[in-house]
């Protein structure tokens, strides 16, 4: 099984006509060689900090799950895998440390610890999609065998997880009273689809309940609301731009291009996070998903895909976006290599947080994981 051997039918909505968008002389790209020594320096700097079991953990130890499966997505944008790359031996330890936690009824992570039991969803998700990207690259049999089986049982648990709305909670619909959010929501909608395209059994109704979920979260304003209380989000101002940005990412990895909301959803974070880069206040976790989005439109789909009556200068495109968000991490990167969070869940979960989605960002361009190529 090679990189390139998951494709779905996104492709060919990408393919619509495009306009080209031509670069202004005026306006200076990306450094990319200083891009290229920041992403090494960060890479490095995860391979230090890695603990002797596995795992990666920020001081306190909050989220032990989720920062290992981001930390290890950033290896793998790299190009290595449990096999080759220069990585390759932290990528191991990582789904090591993954297989040792997998629980009985399929939750990658441990409810019991402290540090994570209380949201275990974001642990379980990025561990899914984590494990899920490694089991689209893995070649040797025996441990495919052990992937799928643990994939398997990961996908019923999300699937048992569910609300009565379609949406997920910090943990189990049944251990929440059925409380539901967006953004463990589409961290679990990513791994789903992630799961689905390296081929292990996803039921398509949840999948698609989720995105009605999604739905009906959104105002008028085209924003996402935190979570659904009166079962349909019916007016504006509560919107969420980084939530906003995470359904943008679902919808397209779930090939919603030319769907409404998804159109609403991209024009909503073009003037709360395209137009106010880094005035967010989760601008880790949003970032992590919009430039995902961004890198999908390029420098020519957003006038066919979202907005036809837009004139070209106006368009969002990846080389501007590009520049707002790398310019960032090149002034902002540490002496060590990482990246201090910004605020929100991103500031909580630590540095470990930040440099793993600065990293997962600015590789995108690699075109290494399946799940992430344009």
């Amino acid at each position: 099984m090679t990189r390139r051997t998951f494709w779905t039918s996104a492709a060919a909505l990408l393919a619509a006509p495009a306009i080209t968008i031509a670069a202004d002389p005026k306006k200076p790209g990306v450094d990319q060689e200083r891009v290229n020594k920041a992403v090494e320096r960060g890479l490095e700097h995860l391979k230090k900090i890695q603990n002797s079991d596995g795992s990666w953990s920020p001081p306190g130890g909050m989220y032990p799950t989720a920062m290992t499966g981001v930390a290890g997505l950033a290896l793998l944008m790299e190009g290595s895998t449990c096999h080759t790359g220069k990585y390759s031996e932290s990528v191991t330890k990582a789904v090591d440390w993954f297989l040792k936690r997998v629980q009985p009824n399929g939750l990658i992570g441990n409810p019991n610890n402290p540090q994570e039991g209380s949201r275990y969803s974001y642990g379980h998700g990025y561990g899914m999609l984590f494990l899920a990207c490694v089991y689209g690259e893995e070649e040797d049999s025996a441990t495919r065998k052990k992937l799928e089986k643990v994939l398997t049982k990961a996908v019923e648990f999300t699937c048992r997880a569910v609300t009565s709305k379609g949406g997920w909670g910090y943990r189990s619909a049944a251990e929440e009273q059925d409380f539901d959010e967006g953004s463990t929501t589409v961290t679990q909608l990513q791994a789903l689809r992630a799961c689905r395209n390296a081929g292990i059994p996803v039921p398509k109704q949840t999948i698609d309940n989720a995105i009605s979920y999604l739905k009906k979260c959104t105002t008028p304003q085209g924003g996402l609301i935190y979570n659904l209380v009166s079962g349909r989000a019916a007016t504006s101002g509560s919107e969420c731009p980084a939530i906003t940005a995470a359904a943008c990412a679902s919808a397209c990895s779930t090939g919603m291009y030319k769907d409404k909301y998804f159109g609403m959803w991209v024009k909503y974070c073009r003037d709360s996070i395209y137009r106010q880069f880094g005035t967010n206040g989760h601008d880790d976790y949003a970032n992590l998903y919009f430039g995902q989005v961004m890198y999908v439109l390029g420098d020519d789909r957003y006038i066919s895909l979202i907005d036809p009556e837009c004139k070209p200068e106006n368009a969002m495109t990846w080389s501007e976006y590009k520049k707002m968000a790398f310019g960032n991490y090149l002034r902002t990167q540490g002496a060590d290599g990482g990246w201090v969070p910004g605020g929100g869940w991103g500031a909580s979960a630590g540095p470990i947080y930040a440099t793993a989605t600065a990293l997962i960002l600015m590789q995108l361009e690699k075109e290494q994981v399946p799940f992430f190529q344009r």
